[in-house]
């Protein structure tokens, strides 16, 4: 089978007063179908550009990328955007839900981005309603749920499409232990149920959910190591 993510030699660089500042170095790595990585590394390492440049938001780099095969590095921002749109979901560290929307229309907008029928939105948002046990939520704003409850909202927003490739950017940086634990529970089950996932974090705990760490430093992949269990609390 071919990997889901293959890169070849890529880099990202910056013009900095004429010589060239490199955030990413000749990254040479392969992720398959099914897999669920951590990409690790001290600040400044480059982690949140490379989970960036893998989600297609950020085209300024060289090399070669290739996505299930297709060769990203040769596709216009239209194709892009599509490839993107129809595979990749995101979670980030600060929720990113709309304030002035309920949890039902939260769940609502990636569906009218892609102009799914509302009878079949209504039909999509109500299966993820009842599958992130949230239904006594859907009419609540943001700002009258928890941390953990927003975040909540925001994964099931990110797969809500069903991606094949779940990105996830410091997903549990701004909830206490045991919301972050019910969130890495969650990726758990999506990544035993078939979906990628991979993710940034600085947490070691965070990491053992995982079956692969990928350590970057200054913008090399210094090592790449299999992830410790988890041990449950």
């Amino acid at each position: 089978m071919e990997p889901l993510i293959q890169f070849r030699s890529l880099e990202k660089s910056y013009d900095a007063g004429g010589s060239k500042f490199f955030v990413l170095r000749r990254i040479n790595l392969a992720i398959q179908q099914g897999e669920f990585v951590t990409i690790m590394g001290p600040s400044g390492a480059g982690k949140s550009t490379l989970l960036s440049i893998i989600g297609m938001l950020d085209s300024a780099w060289t090399g070669e990328y290739y996505f299930l095969g297709e060769a990203v590095h040769q596709l216009n921002n239209k194709k892009r955007n599509e490839l993107h749109k129809a595979n990749i979901g995101f979670v980030f560290q600060s929720y990113h839900l709309i304030d002035n929307l309920t949890v039902f229309e939260n769940l609502e907008v990636p569906l009218s981005y892609k102009n799914v029928p509302h009878k079949e939105r209504v039909s999509l948002v109500c299966d993820a309603l009842d599958r992130f046990h949230i239904v006594g939520k859907k009419d609540l704003f943001p700002n009258q749920l928890s941390g953990g409850q927003q975040q909540l909202v925001g994964v099931a927003r990110a797969v809500i499409l069903h991606p094949k490739l779940l990105l996830a950017d410091e997903p549990t940086g701004n909830l206490h232990s045991a919301q972050g634990d019910e969130i890495m529970e969650l990726f758990k089950k999506l990544n035993d149920g078939g979906t990628t996932i991979i993710q940034v974090t600085h947490s070691e705990r965070n990491a053992a959910y995982g079956n692969r760490i990928v350590q970057l430093k200054d913008g090399w992949v210094v090592n790449e190591s299999a992830a410790a269990t988890v041990q449950s609390a």
